[in-house]
């Protein structure tokens, strides 16, 4: 049994759908003091202090498991949670017939291994259908969600291309985290 120190339910589904033995609890972090203008400095940084905190409040009585997310647009820009529809509403057309990274950091500590991964999934999208933006912008699904959308909502349908595992552009690269679990990480 792992702690999943997020209140991520895509993290949490990644985990039930991988056959992982968890449970969740949420952990206080500021990602906003984080400075790094690099997307893959910026989720190292944030899984790091995720992991500091959850050590600090819940100890290592059980293995913890921290993650964090972010989305880099062509230009490198990291694409944050939008702070109103607006900036979603810009934060997607950035998107639009365009290239992202998702960049996802873990850091999964038992009481005798350490191990942190930063994955990414690189995503095309076609052109967003303007009338089909607006629905999305109005539904206000995009709050809360790194870069306004998630790959398997709204965006799903704009797919052109995708490399790299699913799992990293849904905030948890579980494929590369099951080795350590298997291999026995209660005993490491």
């Amino acid at each position: 049994m792992i702690c999943l120190c997020s209140n991520s339910e895509s993290r949490a589904l990644l985990l039930r759908k991988f056959g992982v033995d968890f449970i969740q609890k949420t952990v206080e972090y500021d990602e906003e003091k984080i400075t790094a203008t690099i997307a893959k400095d910026f989720v190292y940084t944030a899984s790091k202090g995720k992991l500091e905190a959850a050590l600090e409040t819940f100890g290592l009585e059980m293995p913890l498991l921290c993650a964090d997310t972010v989305i880099a647009a062509a230009d490198g820009t990291i694409l944050r949670k939008a702070k109103d529809r607006e900036d979603a509403r810009r934060i997607l057309k950035m998107q639009s017939g365009s290239s992202i990274s998702i960049i996802s950091s873990l850091h999964f500590k038992s009481k005798k291994l350490l191990f942190t991964d930063i994955s990414a999934t690189y995503y095309r999208f076609a052109s967003f259908d303007e009338d089909d933006l607006e629905i999305y912008l109005q539904s206000a699904e995009w709050q809360g969600k790194a870069g306004g959308c998630m790959v398997e909502g709204f965006c799903k349908k704009y797919i052109a291309s995708v490399e790299g595992y699913e799992s990293t552009a849904m905030g948890l690269q579980v494929e590369t985290l099951l080795p350590w679990l298997k291999s026995g990480y209660k005993d490491v």
